[in-house]
């Protein structure tokens, strides 16, 4: 079946009609080839958002905030972002120079503050360095092929960036959909430590458009696990600002393929983000179908991924299927033990709850690639489910160990 979209070679978030970014290095991380630190989105005409952010109960006033402003009216002109610093449990200043922070980009690019959202990433428990910010914010060069560097402004502990761009055609006229992400530690379901930002130059309603989002993240964003860990500052948000004329509404006939796009570019985010754990070798895609439900399938492919003992068995190459099926098992979703079958990159392992004959050295080598798919068929029905994560190494733990010393 073609794809109802086109996937653009080294698209950006400024892809889209109207949208321009940069970014600067201002210090609030370590120095290093090529690094940013603060990015600013724009758009040229005001945008709609949608958002969906952390679920910890521990949130930065960065969080806070952008969701407030989200949830309060309609009508955004971009996006400050910085990293190095989480703005996270710093108590009542944190608020104040968020806030601050936003009406110092809105008076650079000629806005009302309110139409400047915010997000941080970074160390917890350090204050936003101001002082740097009223700075660089100002030195930051807007251009329609600044989402490279924009793209770049957001990494933490990531080794690389990740972005896309695709579109597809309506009556002649082009829809485009972009997207940047970050995220390498203390990803856990809900959302990750992470911060994802998708632009489009379709005309879509708040309402929908908050729709759209929400389901693509449950079954990309959600369904990601590097470390068993959820952050403080995770935040994923659109903005669609209708330059190309188009607009998307449930009735349109061009509304599955809009709807397909944003999916398709979460879960390609989601899983640059898996791939990319600290000390990862290995990205573990995880399938479970014919399961009772599509929940059934969700729950269990996240149990899995997220399982430190596959994690760790996937790293060493280990063909242990048990510890698949405890991961099923502690669920507490419907199964029957005896139905359930198990593949590794294609090679079957388990039929009907039991192991086979396969060969062994098959099975290690399919461990070993960059890539390891591990399918589980319940077959008690029709529900489907995927999820990602990464190996777990000694290199995280030694990473993790020293953070900030």
């Amino acid at each position: 079946m073609k794809s109802p979209f086109n996937i653009h070679d080294n698209g950006t978030i400024t892809l889209p009609e109207g949208f321009s970014a940069g970014a600067t290095f201002a210090g609030i991380k370590t120095p290093g080839k090529d690094k940013k630190d603060i990015g600013l989105l724009f758009s040229s005409t005001p945008c709609t958002v949608a958002g969906t952010y952390t679920q910890n109960s521990v949130r930065s006033p960065s969080v806070t905030l952008c969701k407030e402003l989200v949830d309060s009216k309609s009508d955004f002109r971009g996006l400050v972002v910085n990293s190095g610093c989480a703005n996270c449990a710093v108590g009542e200043q944190g608020y104040l120079d968020a806030t601050e922070t936003t009406k110092i980009a809105a008076e650079y690019v000629g806005v009302n503050p309110n139409e400047i959202l915010i997000a941080s990433t970074g160390v917890i428990g350090v204050e936003l360095p101001m002082a740097l910010i009223r700075e660089y914010v100002p030195k930051i060069n807007l251009d329609e092929n600044g989402g490279d560097d924009f793209a770049k402004s957001i990494l933490t502990t990531d080794t690389q960036t990740k972005q896309i761009a695709v579109s597809f055609e309506v009556e002649g006229k082009k829809v485009v959909v972009g997207g940047v992400g970050k995220g390498s530690g203390m990803i856990h379901p809900n959302m990750a430590t992470m911060l994802a930002f998708l632009t489009t130059d379709a005309n879509v309603s708040q309402h929908l458009l908050q729709n759209i989002l929400s389901q693509s993240v449950s079954k990309s964003f959600n369904q990601i696990d590097v470390d068993g860990d959820q952050s403080t500052n995770d935040t994923v948000l659109i903005f669609s600002n209708g330059n190309s004329d188009v607009s998307i509404t449930p009735e349109s006939p061009y509304f599955d393929a809009f709807q397909r796009a944003i999916s398709f570019v979460c879960t390609y985010l989601a899983k640059e983000i898996a791939k990319d754990g600290e000390g990862a070798s290995k990205l573990i895609e995880v399938t479970v179908e014919k399961a009772k439900s599509e929940s059934d399938a969700l729950v269990a492919s996240k149990s899995v991924a997220g399982s430190l003992l596959v994690k760790t068995a996937v790293y060493g190459r280990d063909p242990n299927w048990g510890r698949i099926m405890m991961a099923v098992g502690k669920t507490g979703i419907a199964l029957n033990e005896s139905k359930i079958d198990i593949y590794i990159n294609k090679i079957q392992i388990v039929s009907e709850g039991k192991a086979i004959s396969y060969n062994v050295n098959s099975v290690v080598a399919a461990l070993g690639k960059k890539e390891v798919g591990i399918k589980i068929s319940l077959n008690i029905g029709d529900g489907f489910g995927q999820a990602w994560g990464s190996d777990l190494t000694e290199e995280y733990v030694v990473f993790n160990s020293a953070y900030t010393t």
